[in-house]
């Protein structure tokens, strides 16, 4: 009889789409507020998933690059109506605050230039600051319960903020340190290992090759395309290219992966400034959806800026649709390829080290973004110490931007001290940069 308490419900395929749009509209919070929603949601609520199934494929999402919350939901999709659940459930956990950010995109893109506009955006970036720094106590509070660990972050952070390493390197290096430590001293980071990594579930070896060819096909469609039409010189070809390689590299959520972002849209390609890019990440903190939307953002200002042989607006709007495209077709690449293989790889000692060895590495790459994000947010102008390899970002104290500064000081206080929903500060920091503005 306890058995019917706990027994898995199996909705429809019209119950699952109504349940999913629903929660793509409510998915604020981050990737903890949205893996909370939907464990309420479909696991306590509806029991649709049981709670050790949800648990694992968690796990099994935070070995993949890419939104974990947006991946858990494809792959529940995935269990519950097979592709096509998978698709649905997938897409309408991205759709509606996609929708969203691309509108405020073009607005922002359009009113950019309007003292207001620049007014009210002045506060979003100050609390932007205090909303990194959080996600980074956060995060090290989790994730750095060993002293290698600790070594890790440190190290990935100097690796980053003095010699200005690449960011792939440093976070595919830590992954494979980690490995290497998981099987000669797996309790450097706390890896328990013993009769439960044994796994005899059946390889599908066939399944995920064809699946890997197919979606590899459909993610690689409208690059070719491009290749064909535009060439290599184009922004749109750029754009594709640079943030399909991101999608392989984006382990550890998206604070981690913004990081890397910034450095090249804003140094290398010139796409948009450091101020811009934070405004970007406060429209993704205020909108449903993955916080990594700010890519569609990055690639909507990109092509809007350089938009021959379009239109600004057509050009802002196939940036953005390239870059949503390229961020989430891998998305369901690595949930279809790799989902029949969920129990091998929770199981796996050298997998957990590699990712637990990688998730200690990207606290030194967040700590790097704020101190980013600080720097160019605080200051009007920024130079560069150079010495040899060393790389190091050089603020002129006497562009201090005293009005950035105190609203920054004042988000971390309605951040820190009052527990105040991230929200309710953007809203507040937002009302102080339209104050501050009638008097600057």
């Amino acid at each position: 009889m306890g058995s019917q308490v706990t027994e898995v419900v199996h909705p429809d395929f019209r119950e699952m789409v109504r349940v999913f749009v629903r929660i793509g509209f409510l998915s604020f919070g981050g990737p903890a507020g949205q893996i909370a929603l939907m464990h309420r949601e479909l696991v306590d609520e509806r029991r649709w998933v049981e709670e050790e199934q949800y648990l694992h494929a968690l796990n099994f999402c935070h070995l993949l690059p890419g939104p974990e919350a947006q991946q858990l939901a494809t792959w529940i999709g995935w269990k519950l109506h097979g592709l096509r659940g998978g698709m649905a459930a997938g897409l309408l956990f991205v759709l509606p605050g996609a929708f969203i950010i691309l509108a405020l995109t073009i607005l922002y893109a359009f009113a950019a230039k309007l003292d207001w506009f620049a007014a009210l955006f002045l506060g979003i970036k100050a609390a932007v600051l205090a909303i990194v720094v959080q996600a980074l106590l956060r995060i090290a509070g989790r994730a750095l319960n060993t002293p290698f660990k600790k070594a890790l972050a440190i190290a990935a952070f100097l690796a980053l903020f003095l010699f200005a390493a690449p960011f792939p390197m440093v976070v595919l290096g830590a992954g494979a340190i980690g490995m290497v430590v998981a099987a000669a001293r797996p309790e450097w980071l706390r890896i328990k290992v013993g009769a439960a990594d044994v796994v005899t579930s059946p390889r599908p070896w066939g399944q995920s090759i064809r699946t890997t060819l197919v979606w590899g096909l459909i993610w690689a469609a409208p690059m070719g395309l491009i290749l064909v039409t535009l060439g290599r010189d184009h922004v749109l070809w750029e754009i594709g290219s640079f943030f399909s390689q991101l999608a392989v590299v984006t382990f550890g959520g998206a604070y981690a992966v913004l990081a890397y972002m910034a450095q090249e849209a804003v140094q290398s390609h010139g796409w948009l400034s450091a101020g811009e890019m934070a405004d970007g990440l406060g429209l993704a903190e205020t909108t449903p959806g993955p916080l990594i939307m700010v890519t569609q953002f990055v690639g909507y200002l990109a092509a809007f800026r350089a938009p021959e042989p379009f239109t600004p607006l057509i050009a802002g709007l196939l940036g953005a649709a390239l870059t949503s495209w390229v961020t989430f077709a891998p998305c369901f690449l690595w949930i279809f390829t790799f989902a029949p293989w969920i129990e091998r790889m929770e199981n796996s000692p050298r997998l957990k080290g590699g990712l637990a060895a990688l998730t200690a590495a990207v606290v030194g790459v967040i700590a790097n973004l704020a101190v980013w994000f600080f720097i160019h947010v605080l200051f009007a102008r920024v130079g560069e110490f150079a010495a040899g390899p060393l790389r190091i970002g050089n603020p002129v104290w006497t562009t201090l931007d005293w009005g950035a500064a105190l609203l920054a000081v004042l988000s971390a206080i309605l951040l820190f001290g009052l527990k105040w929903n991230i929200i309710r500060v953007l809203g507040v920091a937002a009302s102080g940069g339209l104050l501050l503005g009638q008097f600057i």
